[in-house]
This record gives C-alpha cells, sequence and structure tokens, in this order.
C-alpha cells in the first residue's frame, strides 16, 4: 500500500498565513499540520511508501521540512512538484492524484490524505474497514451534528451496509450532516476510474466531491464514519479553532 498525501492547494482562504507559506505545514501545537497525518501512517503495515505531491511555489520549503524527519522516516517519503505556480494553474486534488499515479507505477493500493486534514482517530479501523469492503473505494466520514454547516461540504447519505447512496457537493439543503473527509482508499483495480473520471472534459480536476458523487453513481463506494473530532483546516477560524482544540487535548 501507497500512501498518498495531497499538499499542492495554495490555500487562500487561509491568507495571510499561507501566502508564502503551505498550509500543511502550519503548525498546531508543535507540530506541521502534515506531521500529524504522518504519525498516523506510522500504525499501519505494509506501506511501501509515502508520497506527498506540492506545487512550485512551495516545493523547497517541502525540501526542507522533508530534510528536517528523523533519518528511517525521510527514506520513506518521497516529494513530487505538480509543477503548477498559482490558483489559476493548479492541478486540483483529482488532477493530483491522476499525476502521481502518471509518476508511480500501479501496483498496490493507494490511501490517499488531505494534506489539511486534523483528526484525532487512527487510521487502522479505517483502513482495515476499507479492506474488508475490497475491491470497492472507501470513503472517510464525519457527522459535522449541523446540517446548516454541512452546507460547506460534500453531503452524503448511507445505508445500513455504509454504502454511499446519494452524495451533493454543498448542497443549499442538506439531508443530513454526514460529511466526506478528504480521505479515501482506493484498491488498485480501482485507480483507472481516475482516468477514467478525468478523461471527460466536463469533469473538473479540482472537485473532489464531484468524484465522490460520480463514483458512487457508476460503482460501489463505501463510507467509514470517523468519531472523536474531524477539521478541515480551510480558513482561518477553523485554525485557529484546530489550535483551541489541541491546547484542550494536552
Amino acid at each position: 500500500m501507497k500512501v498518498l498525501i495531497l499538499a499542492a492547494g495554495y490555500g487562500t482562504r487561509l491568507y495571510p498565513h499561507t501566502r508564502s507559506f503551505p498550509k500543511p505545514l502550519l503548525k498546531i501545537g508543535r507540530k506541521p499540520i502534515i506531521n500529524y497525518l504522518l504519525e498516523k501512517t506510522q500504525e499501519l503495515n505494509g506501506v511501501s511508501r509515502i508520497v506527498v505531491v506540492t506545487n512550485n511555489r512551495f516545493f523547497k520549503q517541502f525540501q526542507a521540512w522533508r530534510d528536517s524527519l528523523p533519518r528511517s522516516l525521510r527514506r520513506s517519503v518521497r516529494l513530487l512538484n505538480d509543477m503548477s505556480t498559482g490558483p489559476e494553474n493548479k492541478l486540483g486534488s483529482i488532477g493530483d492524484m491522476h499525476f502521481v499515479l502518471c509518476k508511480e507505477d500501479y501496483r498496490g493500493d493507494f490511501l490517499v490524505l488531505g494534506g489539511d486534514n486534523f483528526f484525532k482517530a487512527g487510521l487502522l479501523d479505517f483502513v482495515c474497514f476499507a479492506r474488508k469492503k475490497y475491491p470497492s473505494i472507501s470513503v472517510g466520514l464525519f457527522d459535522i451534528k449541523d446540517k446548516r454547516e454541512a452546507r460547506h461540504f460534500g453531503v452524503v447519505r448511507i445505508n445500513k451496509r455504509n454504502r454511499i447512496v446519494e452524495f451533493s457537493e454543498k448542497p443549499s439543503r442538506p439531508k443530513s450532516s454526514l460529511v466526506a473527509m478528504c480521505l479515501y482508499y482506493f484498491p488498485q483495480v480501482k485507480l483507472r476510474l481516475i482516468k477514467e473520471y478525468l478523461a471527460n472534459s466536463l469533469n473538473s480536476g479540482d472537485a473532489a466531491g464531484s468524484y465522490i458523487g460520480w463514483l458512487s453513481r457508476k460503482d460501489k463506494v463505501y463510507g467509514y464514519v470517523f468519531s472523536d473530532f474531524w477539521l478541515d483546516i480551510g480558513h482561518k477560524d477553523i485554525y485557529k479553532k484546530a489550535e483551541r482544540v489541541f491546547k484542550n487535548k494536552e
């Protein structure tokens, strides 16, 4: 299994924090956000490589970050530069997945993590769940308990078997408060669906939510509901909230 961390965004909603600094390297407590994700991957068996995809603006900063990692971890982390230079030509999350797959071989499953995810739970239960649903794709879900707040996310409904039966990207009237995290498990046999999705000119590489909606209509997609807390560090208020959560849980 390979781990892919998406870290090529420009974090425009977090300006001025991210005007010249990548969002995944912002610190919560004493560590960058991405370090919490790396620690979670260390709980997993069978991880052959961790790929971090970033952009040309922040590539040198990620190189410095990787150089600061313990030697044993540094060896397993590969950095890729998608060569985008700003929001106007970014590839987007799905575009970056495709970019990485063109650079990497298709052997093995991929666990994909958004580099701005901040959550407490480990990844082992999610990976075990996903492997039981093999060869279907699995997605991390979280119940934010507030339908009004859910309007800012991809909203999901699942059946008793945890299969996604409905997906709506940022609906004006959400039917549930269950939202999709940027956390996916792609079995090797389903990686081709990324290329198939992007082959349609109407599909955007920057719309992960639309992609999950497309997948759930085309194939079986299952959702694993995480507990405790999860934050998508998308703007300044959420970043401040993450810092407060961290202090309260120390």
